[in-house]
């Protein structure tokens, strides 16, 4: 090996140079060896020449960047919503398992709130008459027994306004009515209103999460309307 420093230089010099020759692509693939690239050319001309095609080099790498970003967020809402629809899917499934009333409920607190994630399930049904039926008290951690006009009460707050099917909000109460002891820990829920057949009063279906961006108006109704449809066309065959 020879001692000389220019002629080490030189045979570098070749080495990189057969490199970039082999695969020229690879270099023009390199954002930051084009920048410098480009920055260095642009010295050579002095600061008194603008290089329009610099500038919208630059403008298409910003708007490829954004497109990026916005290829990544697409995907990831595409993988989020086909997660969505599974989780459904898979709480309809088991909830059409059951045979009998009272295991229905009890599957509603139990797998099926499991399977959705969710970290409490109320189920409100009107009555204009107390009912001293011994499965309300049985089923009093799942099943709440309301007077009429509550449901469109809680949904709206009490305000003159149309109850949604599907109303999604973040909540802070120790109201314990409804979630019980959970009341103190949830922060958002679900509110379905369910339509239970004509000459019935109107039931509600509620999630409640202690995740507090779990259930926020900003999200989608979609997949739980479609779960508050089967739901409440399932209770109308056991209410019939």
């Amino acid at each position: 090996m020879s001692s000389d420093p220019l002629l080490n230089a030189r045979i570098l010099n070749d080495d990189v140079r057969s490199r970039i020759m082999s695969d020229p692509a690879a270099l023009l693939e390199d954002k930051d060896i084009m920048r410098a690239l480009v920055a260095a050319n642009e010295k050579t001309r002095g600061g008194n020449i603008v290089d329009l095609r610099g500038i919208a080099m630059e403008r298409l790498e910003s708007r490829l960047d954004r497109l990026e970003d916005t290829h990544r967020n697409v995907i990831a809402a595409a993988y989020e919503n086909l997660a969505g629809t599974n989780q459904i899917n898979r709480a309809i499934l088991r909830m059409m398992d059951a045979t009998q009333f009272e295991p229905f409920l009890r599957d509603l607190r139990g797998e099926v709130s499991d399977i959705l994630r969710v970290d409490a399930v109320r189920l409100v049904l009107e009555s204009a008459i107390p009912d001293a039926d011994p499965a309300i008290s049985r089923l009093g951690d799942v099943l709440s027994v309301t007077e009429p006009g509550f449901v469109h009460d809680y949904i709206t707050h009490g305000r003159a306004a149309p109850a949604r099917q599907v109303t999604l909000r973040q909540v802070r109460t120790d109201d314990t009515a409804l979630f019980g002891d959970k009341a103190d820990y949830i922060r958002s829920e679900a509110c379905m209103k369910l339509d239970l057949g004509e000459g019935r009063l109107p039931g509600m279906l509620i999630f409640g999460a202690e995740d507090p961006h779990q259930f926020t108006p900003q999200q989608g109704t979609d997949l739980l309307t479609f779960f508050a449809g089967v739901f409440e066309r399932v209770m109308r065959r056991w209410l019939s």
